[in-house]
């Protein structure tokens, strides 16, 4: 047993005593089979089963099927409403705070989970989920009413999630949707003032688990990095050299990809930006202040050096797929350069390194720690390998890691 698996020791215990507190058993022993299905359905959805239930798996672990136990386990909404929620939530905001209320990201996270898409679309494909109760205020650009009403009715949303084209519901171009990097909750938290680099650092965080000091590399060239980036912070060139360049030659070139996004609102009024809405400017479309599709944050600050790269379109080109980087796991079924969020979006996604860090996600919230040692890493790339080659399914995920987990 794991030495920090007190946690995983004490629900158990817990649960345990519930179950026999209303009931369900007349001793304090369950079999190993009723153990182990009651840790899976506590790891998946932090719930305690019905007694049904309970047996119900317990038999498929018996018949030498405990993945069959965990799906069962995944019927209970609060696998949907608390769990997937916890899981996604974080990935809205800037400061990662699991408390947000629930938003067009988090149900779009919440809806391709239960109906088993491709998790890669998470990132490219034009689709957002909306709830499907009569009476919620319809899906709005400029506010987050419709699920937060969702949420407070208390609805299920195992089933009251339904997927529809993103871009008939935001207006944008098909081809300008990338799935919940143009959702409103991404747009809000990571297009909102800035230069637009936030929404590439926190994908990259939230969707491949690499922060930007993780993936420093100052051997690549510097030739995309913009104007508003001094060649000598502070009088010193050694600092642009050996740290800033590092971040910005990868960075720069990629997300050059968001060159026509922005989150516009009234920040008189509305200093929050709670009632702002994406803002993309499309073929035709003039910038005021740039005589062309960029938005104008992508130029600000041109003074700190003149002679740095000025962003002319949308176009991309992923510079780490050389050099230490490489480690990522770059696709070679794609050309690692395209124009636009969508394309980037495929790029980021196809990559080792988004496989693995779902995985990871999945596996300190259902076991309830850090991976460990080399059998908890040699199970993670089992389960990598599993994701990747069937489909990118993530409730097969959250089975394999609930059945490795369930005796901690």
């Amino acid at each position: 047993m794991k030495n920090n698996s007190s946690r995983a020791r004490v629900l158990r215990l817990t649960t345990v005593t519930a179950l026999l507190g209303v009931g369900l058993w007349s001793n304090s022993v369950l079999s190993a089979s009723q153990d182990q299905a009651l840790q899976i359905h506590s790891r998946i959805t932090g719930t305690i089963p019905s007694e049904s239930v309970l047996l119900d798996m317990a038999e498929d672990i018996e018949n030498g099927d405990p993945t069959a136990a965990a799906y069962t386990a995944m019927e209970n909404d609060a696998f949907y409403n608390v769990t997937l929620k916890n899981l996604a939530t974080p990935w809205t905001n800037e400061e990662q705070d699991v408390f947000e209320p629930l938003n067009d990201y988090t149900a779009t996270v919440i809806g391709m989970v239960r109906d088993d898409m491709d998790f890669r679309q998470l990132l490219s494909a034009n689709i957002l989920y909306t709830g499907d109760i009569s009476g919620l205020p319809s899906y709005n650009t400029g506010n987050n009413d419709h699920y937060e009403t969702l949420e407070a009715g208390g609805y299920s949303l195992q089933d009251n999630l339904v997927q529809e084209a993103q871009s008939s519901l935001n207006g944008l171009p098909a081809d300008a949707t990338a799935g919940v990097l143009t959702s409103r909750a991404a747009a809000k938290a990571f297009f909102s003032a800035g230069t637009n680099r936030a929404m590439f650092r926190f994908t990259m965080l939230n969707h491949l688990c690499n922060d930007m000091e993780q993936v420093q590399d100052t051997s690549r060239s510097p030739d995309r990095i913009r104007q508003d980036v001094s060649r000598s912070p502070g009088g010193d060139s050694r600092v642009f050299q050996n740290n800033c360049i590092g971040c910005h030659s990868g960075m720069d070139p990629m997300a050059q990809a968001f060159a026509y996004y922005d989150y516009v609102y009234d920040a008189d009024n509305d200093p929050d930006g709670e009632e702002g809405a994406l803002d993309y400017n499309a073929a035709g479309d003039i910038d005021p202040e740039t005589g062309s599709r960029v938005k104008a944050k992508n130029l600000i600050n041109s003074g700190n050096f003149p002679h740095g790269f000025i962003i002319p379109d949308d176009s991309w080109v992923n510079y780490w797929r050389e050099g230490i980087n490489m480690h990522l796991g770059w696709s070679d079924a794609l050309s690692g350069s395209g124009n636009g969020i969508k394309s980037l979006g495929e790029e980021l996604s196809n990559s080792r390194a988004f496989a693995e860090c779902q995985v990871t996600k999945v596996f300190r919230q259902v076991c309830l720690r850090e991976p460990e040692d080399a059998t908890d890493r040699n199970r993670i790339e089992t389960i990598t390998d599993d994701f990747s080659n069937t489909g990118y399914k993530l409730k097969q995920v959250y089975a394999d890691t609930a059945v490795y987990c369930a005796g901690d």
